[in-house]
């Protein structure tokens, strides 16, 4: 099926009232596009991330506007030409709701629904693993890599991010068989699965995204490990005391691919979770806040074994 995607420009102020037009015609299900609010989040939840894609931005950049999709048929043109005029009234009415200019691309359902699909393949990270979008694994040969298969959905990642993939590089090395192993921020779970999947008996997985409990789990199911051996948990361990004396324990490997922020408030925490010479391994860092992660680290008392670098990510594995 073929779709119409149409686009209204407004500003700000016009947003909400824009909003209430389509809603009188019917029209509900929108998607609203706001640089003021995306800039206001951003500031709001600075500490959750030290980079923000570029091409988000751009999108953003200057975005007042509502989206709606319309069958691209008889029925959705007609519906369309009513929107048209009755949208030309509006604008006649309200000439301080910025241009209300209506623009309009055409969409296939798959570019709608799976569009996204189509950027993941099979990727193969560091020497013996070999990353599967599930939606490939029939028709991927493995080559002897050990495969990791996913099906994140669009929001939660497969691996393809450098910092992803230098924590997937490190797992490689520090992971034995009979491990165990603690994620945190585990989000599709790729890093506790992969552990799993190089021979670690068994893993516990943290994320404060309640979303990411049954996505990761799905996840595990894809690989064959049964909950027997994988525990996923939502919760902050920053914060809740109650959750880290639950995860207390004599873990060989902590992860976390976080942000520095985050990395830093848990440096002097993830010493109670490992065994007396077990390994962190911490990533998600940006190249201007290495050297202050790093020192950081040092202060909390861990020694930086190894570090990794890739496209201005930075990795380090502790102990």
């Amino acid at each position: 099926m073929k779709w119409l995607e149409v686009h209204i420009q407004t500003n700000h102020g016009g947003l909400e009232a824009v909003e209430a037009f389509f809603s009188g015609l019917g029209i509900d299900d929108v998607i609203i596009d706001d640089e003021t609010e995306f800039q206001e989040f951003l500031q709001e939840n600075r500490k959750s991330w030290d980079y923000v894609d570029e091409e988000l931005l751009k999108k953003e950049a200057g975005a007042s506007r509502i989206t709606f999709y319309l069958k691209e048929n008889h029925e959705g043109f007609a519906r369309l030409g009513e929107v048209r005029i009755a949208l030309a009234e509006f604008k006649s009415a309200h000439p301080d709701y910025g241009p209300l200019l209506m623009t309009l691309n055409h969409l296939e359902e798959e570019d709608w629904a799976l569009g996204w699909q189509k950027y993941y393949k099979p990727m193969e990270i560091g020497s013996r693993l070999l990353v599967i979008p599930e939606w490939e694994k029939d028709t991927t040969d493995c080559n002897g890599r050990v495969p990791l298969i996913l099906n994140p959905g669009p929001a939660f990642g497969t691996g393809s991010h450098a910092t992803t993939q230098l924590c997937l590089q490190a797992l490689e090395q520090a992971v034995k068989p009979g491990d165990t192993v603690l994620d945190l921020g585990c989000g599709s779970g790729i890093l506790s699965i992969a552990a799993l999947k190089l021979g670690a008996a068994a893993a516990q997985a943290v994320d404060i995204d309640d979303k990411c409990v049954d996505v990761a789990y799905e996840n595990a199911a894809l690989n064959g490990i049964g909950k027997d051996r994988y525990t996923v948990r939502a919760g902050d361990v920053l914060s809740d005391g109650r959750l880290q004396a639950e995860l207390s324990g004599n873990y060989d490997v902590v992860v976390a691919n976080i942000v520095a922020d985050v990395i830093l408030g848990l440096a002097p925490v993830v010493r109670r979770f490992l065994k007396p010479r077990g390994l962190f391994v911490c990533s998600g860092i940006i190249d201007d806040r290495a050297v202050e992660v790093a020192d950081g680290l040092r202060r909390s008392g861990w020694a930086i074994l190894e570090t990794r670098q890739e496209s201005g990510w930075f990795s380090y594995t502790c102990r």
